[in-house]
């Protein structure tokens, strides 16, 4: 395999993790048309189709999906092999972008932030504080910090940075109104506040006594996109919400929003950080996967 072969694995890898020529071209400083004559060479290379495309759509064929798996398996040993290299020696240097959840981005990574300014003064940081799913590629993020995810999407390495309780709250004006659930299935009659993710119908997966799984859907009269409006909701006495439990600690233990059905909530969400499988593991976001991930385990 030559060095032109190994470009184009790269364009190809690209145009799927963007999902299109143009923004996969765009990754790499190429146009539209340079990626699809990259995909058009690998394809007369191996003698089989790819990628599946029409005007509006784009899907891997069999040979394309086995095709991907091996870039990424390569990706991830060569970011593995710069990391071991770089570690003691790569200073973290530019501009790192980052995607972080809105309530728990500001409580516990924007500190994180802070330090991480102080302790390298080459480094340049933009945040964005939102909790919507993203395209990291698309939008330039070099680093997401999510709450809750297992199975990221093609392209992106995922660590856990912790395991976050989460717990069922709500005011204790809401409790009095409606009562107080001592089962799962009674939630069934209240108002649960769930977050709102492209018009899907959301749901709770609760455990019972005996370790089953039961789900919770309840009334949802009340969604929102971010986890800082489902606390503010459940204080203002809007409904139930299902939140990690760091955020909501000082409410709890000021009586603004009191904790149910603990039994039900023994598990936990992972936190994770996300970062392209594409670019090799750049020193100014792996000390700052260190950095922060060193900051949550302090606060377990």
């Amino acid at each position: 395999m030559d060095g032109g072969d190994v470009d184009d694995i790269q364009m190809f890898m690209a145009v799927v993790d963007a999902n299109g020529f143009a923004a996969g071209g765009r990754t790499l400083g190429l146009s539209r048309s340079a990626a699809g004559k990259a995909i058009a060479r690998l394809e007369a290379k191996f003698g089989t189709r790819l990628l599946n495309r029409n005007t509006r759509s784009m899907a891997l064929t069999d040979e394309g999906h086995s095709l991907y798996q091996q870039g990424l398996a390569i990706a991830a040993a060569l970011d593995h092999a710069e990391a071991s290299l770089a570690q003691h020696s790569s200073e973290p240097l530019g501009t790192l972008r980052l995607t972080v959840p809105d309530a728990y981005g500001r409580k516990f990574v924007l500190p994180v932030v802070a330090n991480y300014l102080d302790r390298w003064p080459h480094v340049q940081v933009e945040v964005s504080f939102s909790d919507a799913v993203v395209s990291m590629v698309e939008q330039g993020f070099d680093l997401a910090i999510r709450i809750g995810v297992t199975s990221p999407n093609p392209g992106l390495i995922m660590r856990v940075l912790r395991e976050e309780p989460v717990v069922l709250c709500a005011a204790p004006a809401y409790f009095d109104r409606h009562g107080i659930p001592e089962r799962i299935d009674q939630l069934d009659s209240h108002n649960l506040l769930f977050h709102a993710h492209l018009n899907e119908r959301q749901s709770w997966s609760l455990r019972e006594g005996d370790g089953s799984v039961t789900i919770a859907r309840g009334r949802s009269r009340l969604r929102l996109d971010s986890g800082a409006a489902l606390q503010a909701a459940a204080i203002a006495g809007g409904g139930i919400a299902y939140l990690p439990y760091s955020l909501v600690e000082d409410d709890l233990s000021t009586g603004q929003l009191r904790r149910v059905l603990a039994e039900a909530t023994r598990d936990c969400v992972p936190i994770v950080a996300l970062y392209p499988h594409r670019r090799h593991l750049e020193g100014k976001v792996r000390h700052f996967i260190d950095t922060l991930a060193t900051a949550l385990r302090s606060t377990a």
